[in-house]
């Protein structure tokens, strides 16, 4: 199976939050039709970036769709692929990609076991529900992709198509890499909001306004410096 078995399909999405609604929108920019959408705790919302979509059930998502892409709470991800399983609701070569940044393909092999195809795609942004937002930022970001050899060109031309650049993220590393993306979001989310509540205890009326343009350049300058640590060789040290 190649790449081009990643061409226009019929989209299903498992998850109504601020994720899979968001990545139905790209899927469907890039020429993919989308078939249905779990409710979720904001159908509304849902309503006003995907209208029109028939809200169903999970299994019924499963039966019409040749990817289905689950987007859902960490902890309730395995679950809720066995269960389909356990009702019969995986198809032979249907597509089935989830986008939570700790596991890789090996959460899907109840759906495996049943013929479908695994991928994991996690696109590193932090996800607002609004969709011009998040588009925008699909479209400078990268993915990490995890999924079988002989597939894994199907997840990469899937990240791709949400606009993201893919990068391979090995199976038994996942777990590295979550704790990766978790220590840059959490960590950024309390300093900021710890900077914030100083500046308006001094008087500054609106601290996420005077905040932006350093925090953006601090992070780019983090960032620059980096990439230049990681140019050095083995044998190469910083002077302090």
């Amino acid at each position: 199976m190649s790449a081009g078995r990643a061409g226009r399909l019929g989209v299903g999405i498992i998850g109504a939050g601020r994720v899979g609604p968001v990545i139905g929108a790209a899927l469907a920019g890039a020429g993919h039709a989308l078939t249905a959408i779990t409710s979720g705790s904001d159908d509304d919302r849902v309503e006003a970036i995907l209208p029109g979509l028939p809200v169903v059930s999970a299994d019924e998502v499963v039966r019409r769709s040749e990817l289905v892409v689950i987007a859902v709470p960490h902890e309730q991800l395995p679950g809720l692929v066995a269960g389909l399983a356990d009702v019969g609701a995986w198809q032979p070569g249907q597509l089935v990609l989830h986008t939570d940044p700790a596991y890789g393909a090996r959460v899907l092999d109840p759906a495996a076991q049943r013929g479908a195809i695994p991928l994991a795609i996690h696109p590193a942004i932090v996800f607002t529900g609004a969709s011009s937002i998040d588009l925008r930022q699909l479209a400078q970001a990268y993915a990490a992709v995890t999924a079988p050899g002989p597939v894994l060109p199907i997840a990469q031309a899937l990240a791709v198509e949400l606009g993201c650049e893919p990068v391979v993220v090995a199976e038994e590393d996942r777990t590295v890499y979550a704790e990766a993306i978790a220590t840059a979001t959490e960590f950024s989310r309390s300093i900021v909001r710890q900077s914030s509540d100083l500046l308006t205890r001094v008087g500054v009326d609106n601290p996420g306004g005077y905040l932006s343009a350093l925090v953006r350049s601090s992070v780019d300058q983090a960032l620059i410096e980096g990439a230049g640590l990681r140019g050095l060789d083995g044998d190469d040290t910083i002077d302090g």
